[in-house]
């Protein structure tokens, strides 16, 4: 895998790289949406529920055991477990363009992981029954790049165009810059 620079493209006989495009269109910004991780949500909210009920338990079926300090922390730990996948889909952002992808996330701290098109190997599209279902759908995207070799972005809402778009691109952007892909073994 390599980039090729001007004067190695004019001689191996590849055409000059196209100018770039100096306007950048947005294919997707936002949050990944919740109904795209129903059983990850559905069983925190079964966790909650479980956690809730510790308490009833223990007043009509007295446990001698069980005490006051229990019972605040149960209704603690259920509402975090509720709370949980709601707040992780609150703090994700995603934002797609024609040359970049920017992954945000944090609760307490935020970290944004970019990956420049160009670094892309290759670019795959899941979308099981029910994300069909709920139009929602997962794009991976491999790459080069050290600090982001792959990038899932889990619950993009209407997610075929969206990789339509970008794999096309991947190619616009890559013969925009010369790279061209190399075999060596």
């Amino acid at each position: 895998m390599g980039e090729t620079d001007p004067e190695i493209a004019r001689q191996m006989d590849l055409p000059p790289a196209k100018p770039v495009e100096e306007e950048e269109v947005v294919y997707f910004e936002g949050r990944p949406v919740l109904r795209a991780d129903q059983a990850k949500a559905m069983m925190f909210v079964i966790l909650g529920a479980v956690l809730l009920g510790l308490p009833v338990v223990a007043w009509v079926a007295p446990w001698p055991w069980w005490s006051w300090w229990m019972t605040i922390l149960a209704i603690i730990l259920a509402v975090a477990a509720i709370a949980l996948p709601m707040l992780v889909t609150r703090t994700t952002r995603y934002r797609i363009t024609n040359y970049r992808i920017d992954y945000e996330r944090g609760i307490l701290k935020k970290k944004i992981d970019t990956m420049e098109l160009w670094h892309v190997d290759d670019i795959s599209f899941e979308q099981g029954l029910l994300d069909r279902i709920m139009r929602v759908g997962c794009i991976k995207v491999l790459s080069d790049d050290r600090t982001t070799p792959q990038l899932d972005l889990h619950g993009i809402p209407n997610p075929r165009p969206i990789f339509d778009s970008l794999r096309q691109r991947v190619i616009t952007v890559k013969r925009q810059r010369g790279v061209i892909k190399m075999d060596v073994g």
